[in-house]
């Protein structure tokens, strides 16, 4: 088997590398914070490297799982992950990065026989820690794709291959977009029918037996914002992260759509009254004008 690398022990990369090291591939941590990296380690029988030189050199397969696609850049550029490679060795990104600059980072590992997939997920934490996150592929060669899928499947379900190179992030940053415009189209609608004297809970009762049923109504509103919970697991951060990065899709494309600059608007005035670390669901609160 490879000797895989993981990069990114956070709310998401913590359970994956478990499954990746459940699966039994020799694996290699590394993260920002190397004592971290250590514990993890200890925890699921890994090893951990204290230096991008040390855990290159330990690894076939580098999978990243970190904030945003310039943090990829740097550590495999600026940080010289890629210089401690060999060559023939993979980069597999299943960050939420955006996919112009994936694109353009691809060339820049191929200079050094580097290659590169991009392999974002949908299913957050409670998936991830099933190992049944639905992964997105975006690749330009085939026998990248094929080298990439044991790994993945150690981590997901479901390998959908998208395309070529940045295609995976395209999709990710474009499913969320739905998903956050959706959530923004209920939060609406009951803002308009709690001042009119409708009861919420009953308005998304009847939503969810209806044509205005989406993932927002039976799940978010149904079991987070209306009972106060506010619990999904997902940052509000994170999902303003990736409607910015599908509205810069959409301008790099020369296209003009209101809604997902409308949406992008709502997401990011919510993240500034609240800030990225609050879940998600709490940007209901932000537009009803309460903190």
């Amino acid at each position: 088997m490879e000797r895989i690398g993981f990069v990114g022990i956070g709310n998401m990369g913590r359970p994956m590398s478990a499954n990746l090291a459940k699966a039994g591939f020799p694996l290699t941590l590394y993260d920002a914070n190397p004592q971290a990296a250590k514990a993890h380690a200890a925890d699921i029988g890994a090893a951990s490297a204290a230096t991008l030189s040390e855990f290159g050199a330990a690894c076939d397969v580098v999978v990243t799982m970190l904030p945003t696609g310039r943090i990829v850049r740097e550590v495999m550029l600026d940080g010289g992950l890629a210089a401690a490679l060999a060559p023939g060795s993979m980069l597999i990104d299943m960050s939420s990065s955006d996919p112009i600059g994936s694109r353009d980072l691809g060339p820049l590992l191929a200079e050094r026989g580097i290659g590169f997939v991009d392999a974002p997920v949908s299913g957050a934490v409670p998936r991830a820690v099933a190992g049944t996150l639905t992964i997105m592929l975006g690749s330009d060669d085939p026998a990248l794709s094929e080298r990439a899928k044991p790994v993945l499947m150690a981590m997901g379900n479901r390998v959908f291959e998208t395309g070529t190179l940045g295609t995976g992030h395209a999709m990710k940053a474009l499913n969320n977009f739905v998903a956050a415009a959706g959530f923004a189209a209920v939060a609406e609608a009951l803002i308009v029918a709690g001042r009119f004297g409708l009861d919420p809970k009953v308005a998304v009762e009847i939503m969810n037996v209806s044509t205005g049923r989406n993932f927002s109504t039976e799940n978010v509103f149904a079991q987070h914002v209306l009972t106060g919970d506010f619990a999904t697991g997902f940052a509000l951060g994170l999902l303003a992260k990736d409607v910015g990065i599908a509205a810069d899709l959409a301008d790099a494309m020369g296209q003009t759509l209101p809604i997902v600059d409308e949406t992008n608007r709502w997401w990011q005035a919510a993240l500034d009254r609240l800030g990225g670390t609050i879940d998600h669901s709490a940007a209901f609160k932000a537009w009803q004008g309460e903190d």
